[in-house]
Parts: C-alpha cells; structure tokens; sequence
C-alpha cells in the first residue's frame, strides 16, 4: 500500500530504534536545534502575547475571572503536551501528530491525523499573515492590506529557505522584543496600581465579578486553549533537534509552562485595569475585541497602546515564520512516505530545508492570506474555520498514546521486534490512560463549542481526506 515504504507498525519502528528516520544522513535533515531555538519556534507560534485579542471576550464569558480561565487552560493543555512529549519519543520524526497516529493507531489513522493538521498548520500560518497585513495597513494607510500581507509571506518564506537555524536566529530577535513590550506593559501597569489602585478588587481576576461560576469559567476555557494552539508545532522538528526526542518532550513543556504563567500574568494585571465590569463588556460584544487595548490606553497612554500593536502586527508575521516551517516539515514527512507528491521530501543541499515542501506550503498560505485580504469580512472568515483541524490531531493524537502504549506497542514492533519504543516496562495508567482521555475530552468539547462554520469546513476537509486515503488504499 502506498505510504508503508516498509516500515513495520507505522513506522514506530524508526523511533523504537531511536532513531528518527534520516536525520543527519545525506539528503536527510540536519540535527542543529538546541533547546532554545526549540522554545523559540514554540513561543514564536503561540506568541507570548495571543490573550490581546480575546481577553475581552473571555473577560465577559467568564463573569471577570479571566485569569483562572487561563490557569485551567494550561492544564488542560498540559495533556496534550504529554501526549507529545509520550509519542516523541515512540516516533522522533519529522510530521508530528501525523507519525504518532501511524505509529499508534496505523496508517490510515496516521493519514488523517497529517490530513487534519495540515489544514491548521497551512491556515494558521495564513490568519496570522492577514492580521499582520491589517495592522501594518492601519499604522501606514497608503499601502493595502493585501500588500503588506503578501509581503510578510515572502519575507518570512525566504528566511525558512535559508534553514531551520537561520530562521531560528531572526526568530529569536522578534520573540525577545515581544517579551520586551511585554514587560514594558507589566512594569507599567504595576506602577499605575501602586499609584493609582485597581478598578476592582485584587482577587476578582481568580474569584470572579458578583460570584465565582463554574460553568463560566468552563466555557471560556473552551475558547482560551485556542491560544496555546501552535506550541506543538515544537515536535514536527524531532528529526532536527540535537539532543533527539527528549530535548523535544522538554521543550514541549516548558513552552506550554511559560506561556501559561505569560498569558495569566497578562491577563490578572489587565483585569484590574479594565474601567468596564465583565457585565458591561458581555452586553457590549463588539467592544470585546479590542477590550486590551481599550484598558492598556486608559490606564497607561496611548504609546503603550501602539507599542503594543506594532508588536503585535511584527509579531504575527513571524508566529506565521514558525507554522509555516512546521508545516514544511509535515508536508516532508507526508510525501516521504508517499502519501503527497514524492517531489515536496527532497531536502536543498545547502540549507539543509525541505525546500519543496516549504514553498507549497508557503504557496497555499499566501493564496489564502492574500484572498482573505481582500475581502471586508476575510479575517473572519478565516479565522472561523482554522482550529477543527488541530483539535481533531490533537484528539488523534492522545488516541494514539492509548493504542501505543496498551495495543500496537505491547504486541513488538513488527520491524525490530521490541516493546514499548518509549522504553519499556508496564505502560503507565496515569500517563497512558487518564492523561490522554482527560485530553481527549477536552478536544471533543472545544469542537463542540466550536463554529458553525469551522465545524462545516472541517467536516468537509475531513470528507476530503478520507477520499484520497480510500483512494491511495485502493492503488
């Protein structure tokens, strides 16, 4: 069947031999990430500030405990972060969610999980472009949204062609001048509280305005995980990082802990700033978009706010840097085992980038970025539709840790005939079992809190992709 190239249990048998694939062989990826330019690849994507743009709308659905909301969503998340950090290790390989479905789960799962992604990792990519676009437009009108959107793709494209460490460096210079503002805003509104108070009183940010509600808190947090989304794309870049599987698990964690204690730092100061009550902005929706800048102006001044949109607008062109590379990588690891034309697994010589696989994915980002830009309602539009495929990997992805670690894994790798790649020993039913179907419960009930419209277009992509595998199965 096309897409097996002879490796036994979905390809586990590459990371039970610890390997990961041809990492470091000619023509192969090259193993030159350290741990930090992993953290920054994750933190680029997740972008150390993402609550910006919905803190008002989580302000509102949460009755103004905002800052629990994300305290629970980093749990939550921290699920999902175990499952990776569980399944780098059975498959070190390039393709993420997409190796570790074929390893635990086969081929045809493993398919679907790289079909599912793929439509988060090339969209993703693409709304953060556009948004990049819109805010350079409104900092320099004369020039179109579309304009400065197309730019940032191929900006960003020629930097990911340069190679993986390339892309890390200049990554590394945004990321820490995200961090900058972010502390100019921290230090600012610490100063503002000591001389001027909070607008409410120092623990509504945990207990609540009027009362702490459950059911508040809960249905926020099915909208704030979507922050986190792009901390995993750490993991498509197993087959490059030196240290192999386990510098890929930590990284994994530590990014998901530091942007956890950003987000909730962020959010608690801009709680007790916000001159409206989370009633008067749950009545006010179309306040609730831009309720963080609405504070940062009233409480600090309006060069805070515009320090705070330039980083934001610089920022999201290199959050789309990040996804786009991941999504090279899962593209690469798809047509490598053939299942996506053979001609996007070829690896340039000299920068050591899948260079094929890059530009594809950097072709579709900027078809759907640049469309999007052109249209009143295209940030909308788009943004609506791109977290149905990364939820639905994610749920694949904790099924994959059951299947492996308590099925496929207990029977021996069909290629080397060991047990349990990850390391042996009884699987564990903490880490095996109630960690990943407490994250498999969180997915299904974000998708079902999700969109109409994301729901549809997932369905469909979805639709889609089962056609090409009954296709493929069929060859």
């Amino acid at each position: 069947m096309p897409g097996t190239s002879g490796r036994g249990a979905g390809g586990a048998a590459d990371g039970a031999a610890g390997g990961g694939a041809d990492a470091g062989a000619p023509g192969g990826l090259r193993r030159t990430l350290t741990f930090r330019d992993l953290l920054v690849y994750g933190l680029l994507f997740i972008a150390p500030m993402a609550p910006v743009g919905i803190f008002g709308t989580l302000q509102a659905r949460s009755h103004g405990a905002v800052t629990v909301v994300y305290l629970v969503a980093t749990v939550a998340m921290a699920c999902t972060a175990s499952s990776y950090a569980q399944m780098v290790r059975v498959a070190p390989r390039a393709g993420s969610v997409y190796a570790y479905a074929r390893a635990g789960l086969g081929e045809g799962a493993g398919f679907v999980a790289g079909w599912m992604a793929m439509l988060d990792y090339l969209l993703i990519p693409a709304v953060a472009y556009l948004f990049s676009g819109i805010a350079l437009h409104a900092l320099v009108p004369a020039v179109h949204p579309w304009v400065w959107t197309a730019l940032a793709v191929v900006v960003t494209t020629l930097l990911n062609l340069a190679g993986v460490r390339t892309a890390a460096r200049v990554g590394f210079a945004v990321l820490a001048m995200e961090i900058v503002v972010l502390a100019v805003f921290v230090v600012s509104a610490v100063v503002v509280l000591i001389a001027h108070g909070a607008q409410r009183g120092w623990a509504a940010p945990l207990t609540g305005e009027g009362g702490f509600s459950v059911a508040a808190v809960l249905s926020a947090v099915s909208v704030a995980v979507l922050s986190y989304l792009g901390f995993d794309a750490i993991a498509s870049f197993a087959e490059e990082a030196g240290g192999g599987a386990d510098r890929v698990a930590r990284a994994l964690l530590t990014c998901l802990v530091v942007a956890g204690v950003l987000f909730a730092v962020q959010t608690y100061l801009a709680a007790l700033l916000m001159p409206m009550s989370a009633a008067e902005l749950a009545a006010r929706p179309a306040e609730q978009g831009t309720a963080f800048y609405t504070t940062v102006d009233s409480a600090v001044g309006r060069w805070l706010h515009d320090l705070v949109a330039v980083s934001k607008a610089v920022g999201a062109a290199f959050a789309a840097l990040a996804g786009q590379a991941a999504a090279g990588r899962l593209l690469f690891a798809m047509a490598r085992d053939r299942r996506l034309p053979g001609a996007m697994s070829k690896v340039d010589a000299a920068s050591g980038a899948p260079r094929r696989a890059l530009l594809g994915a950097a072709l579709v980002t900027l078809v759907a970025a640049v469309g999007a830009a052109r249209r009143d309602d295209g940030l909308d539009q788009l943004s609506s539709i791109v977290n149905v495929g990364a939820l639905t990997a994610f749920g694949l992805l904790h099924a994959s840790v059951l299947g492996w670690f308590w099925i496929r894994g207990r029977r021996g790798d069909r290629g080397t005939g060991r047990s349990r790649a990850a390391g042996g020993g009884a699987p564990s039913v903490l880490w095996h079992a109630v960690v990943p179907l407490l994250g498999l419960a969180v997915v299904i009930a974000v998708v079902v809190e999700a969109s109409a419209t994301a729901q549809l277009v997932g369905g469909v992509w979805l639709v889609a992709g089962l056609v090409v595998l009954a296709v493929q199965s069929g060859a």
